[in-house]
C-alpha cells in the first residue's frame, strides 16, 4: 500500500511558476501531484515546514570531492556516497561524482564503483584523460592522451547510468563523438585550446556540453573565437559554470548569460573539491597540497605561482550568487540549478523539477536561500 504524504508549509515553485497555499503529494517516492490545501486527501500523512520556499532539488554534474575526501584518492562507492553526503545539506539531491585525469586502473575502479552507489549518484563524470595538456589545469599532463577506439569500447560498455566525458577537441575525431554519442554518452568539451571550427565540427558530431565555460580554455577574441565562442554560438550546447565569483567575474559571466543562444542555457556546477562539507584548511589532490583561503582553492604551480585547484563551492551558494550578483531571476537561478543540469544529463523525464511523476527531490529554502530542509525520493533530512 502506497503511503501517502503531504507536505506544505511554503510556496512551491515545480521549476516553471509558483503554487500558494497548496500542498505537495508524495508516494512511494515520487511526486504525486501539487494540490491546494482543501484537497489534500484524509488519509495523507501530514508533513509541514514554516515558510520559505519548496523547490527543485539540486543536480550537480561536476563534482570532485566533499566531506574530506575526493574521488581520485579513492575510486569506491563509499567514498561518492560520502560525497554525496556532504553535499546534501547545501541543496544537491543527485550529482555525478567527478574524477580528474588518472591512471586507467583507478578509471576502472571508478567506473565499477558508480555502478553500485547510493541513489543520489546518478552516474559518472570522466573529466579527462583525453584532454589537452597546453590547459592542463590541476590535472596530470602526462597522462593526457587521444581518444582510442578501445577507449570508446570500454566506455560504452561501462552501465553507469548517465556517463558525462569531458573531452578535448584536439583529442578526438568528429565520428568517435558520433560513436560516443550514438552510445548513450554525453560528450562535453573542455580543456582546450581549440579553434572555433574545431569545436564546432564536435558540436556537429554530437557533443552537448561545455566544462566550467571560460575556464582551461583560451579566451573569446576578436578574431579567434575559440571554444567559448563555440559554446556561446551553438544553441545546441549547455553550458556548466563555476559561479562563485573568482572562476569567473561577475561581470563575465552576465556577458554569457545575455550571449547564449537557447535552447541551450547555462548551469551551475561546483567543481567541488573534498573542503566541501569540511572545516579543513588543507588537503592533498593529484599529490599536492591545496590552501583554502576563504572561498579560494590553490596550489603552487611549478613556476611558483597560486593555481586554482577546484572550488570550495556548493550549489546553494551558487545559486545565491546568480541571484545577489549576476541580477538573475530567482526562478531562472533555481532552473540553473535543477532543470537545467536535469535536461542538459537526459534525466528531466524524472528530475528537475516538482511534477507528477518524478523523484520527490525537494529542497526548503529560506527567505535568504539558506537551505533548511532536503529529501530525496521522498526522505527527508
Amino acid at each position: 500500500m502506497t503511503r501517502l504524504t503531504a507536505l506544505s508549509g511554503a510556496r512551491i515553485f515545480d521549476g516553471r511558476s509558483w503554487h500558494y497555499d497548496s500542498t505537495i503529494l508524495i508516494g512511494d517516492g515520487r511526486i504525486l501531484d501539487i494540490v491546494a490545501r482543501h484537497a489534500v486527501p484524509a488519509d495523507a500523512a501530514a508533513e509541514r515546514v514554516e515558510g520559505g520556499m519548496l523547490v527543485p532539488g539540486f543536480i550537480d554534474a561536476q563534482v570532485n570531492g566533499g566531506g574530506g575526501v575526493a574521488l581520485n584518492d579513492a575510486p569506491t562507492a563509499e567514498t561518492m556516497n560520502r560525497i554525496a553526503a556532504a553535499h546534501r545539506p547545501f541543496g544537491t539531491c543527485r550529482l555525478l561524482p567527478t574524477l580528474v585525469t588518472t591512471l586507467p586502473e583507478v578509471t576502472a575502479a571508478a567506473l565499477a564503483a558508480a555502478r553500485s552507489a547510493g541513489p543520489a549518484i546518478v552516474g559518472l563524470h570522466l573529466e579527462g584523460p583525453h584532454l589537452d595538456p597546453v590547459r592542463q589545469g590541476v590535472h596530470d599532463g602526462r597522462l593526457m592522451r587521444r581518444l582510442g577506439e578501445t577507449d570508446i569500447d570500454r566506455l560504452l560498455a561501462a552501465d553507469v547510468g548517465r556517463l558525462l566525458l569531458t573531452i578535448a577537441p584536439e583529442q578526438v575525431e568528429p565520428p568517435q563523438v558520433r560513436r560516443l554519442v550514438d552510445g548513450g554518452a554525453i560528450v562535453s568539451l573542455g580543456h582546450s585550446d581549440a579553434r572555433f571550427e574545431r569545436a564546432m565540427a564536435m558540436i556537429d558530431a554530437g557533443a552537448t556540453g561545455i566544462t566550467h565555460l571560460f575556464n582551461a580554455m583560451s579566451p573569446l577574441q576578436n578574431r579567434a573565437a575559440g571554444l567559448v565562442g563555440a559554446a556561446l554560438e551553438a544553441g545546441s550546447v549547455w553550458c556548466g559554470v563555476i559561479a562563485d565569483g573568482i572562476h569567473v567575474t561577475p561581470a563575465v559571466l552576465r556577458i554569457a548569460l545575455r550571449a547564449k543562444r537557447p535552447p541551450g542555457r547555462l548551469f551551475l556546477v561546483t567543481d567541488a573539491m573534498p573542503s566541501v562539507g569540511s572545516s579543513a584548511t588543507s588537503f592533498t589532490f593529484g599529490g599536492r597540497t591545496v590552501q583554502r583561503q576563504g572561498k579560494r582553492l590553490t596550489w603552487t604551480g611549478d613556476d611558483g605561482e597560486p593555481v586554482l585547484a577546484g572550488a570550495h563551492l556548493d550549489m546553494a551558494s551558487a545559486v545565491r550568487l546568480c541571484v545577489d550578483e549576476l541580477d538573475v531571476p530567482l526562478e531562472e537561478a533555481l532552473r540553473m540549478a535543477s532543470l537545467y543540469p536535469a535536461t542538459f544529463l537526459r534525466l528531466d523525464d524524472r528530475h528537475g523539477r516538482i511534477a507528477p511523476g518524478h523523484a520527490a527531490d525537494i529542497v526548503h529554502l529560506d527567505a535568504a536561500l539558506q537551505v533548511r530542509r532536503t529529501w530525496v525520493s521522498g526522505v527527508g533530512a
